[in-house]
């Protein structure tokens, strides 16, 4: 949690700072325009990637099989979703790098490895 607060400072600083420095170098114009049109984009993939997830979710709830995967999809898909259609150089290269299946593994990895630390520490508990 104290790294989460620290990336909610820093990442909003660094974009704003690229930014402004992208508006120099290509212009404002340029600049909102590449805005908006990341925004139009990510929304579109993350609705593409999001249905295919529920689809595979529900095709594995279908053959009785718990949806870990798919759930762990559906996370990285909205978060990548939110940062995409928030205004900024970085957010919009790791909404990106979550929404592509292929980059999306490295990000669930690292949600696995947190879950488990959490529920080793007792932090989360599993009812059976």
């Amino acid at each position: 949690m104290r790294y989460l607060l620290l990336l909610i400072i820093i990442i909003p600083a660094m974009d704003i700072g690229f930014l402004l420095f992208s508006g120099k170098t290509i212009g404002v114009w340029p600049t909102l325009i590449f805005i908006i049109l990341t925004g139009i984009i990510g929304a579109y993939l993350a609705k593409r990637e999001g249905l295919q997830t529920i689809r595979r979710a529900q095709e594995q709830l279908r053959y009785g099989q718990i949806p870990s995967e798919a759930v762990l999809d559906g996370i990285c898909i909205l978060i990548g979703g939110t940062l995409l259609l928030t205004p900024g150089f970085i957010t919009d290269i790791f909404g990106f790098l979550m929404l592509f299946q292929p980059t999306r593994k490295l990000f669930k990895f690292f949600m696995k490895k947190s879950f488990r630390k959490w529920i080793d520490r007792g932090n989360i508990k599993i009812i059976k």
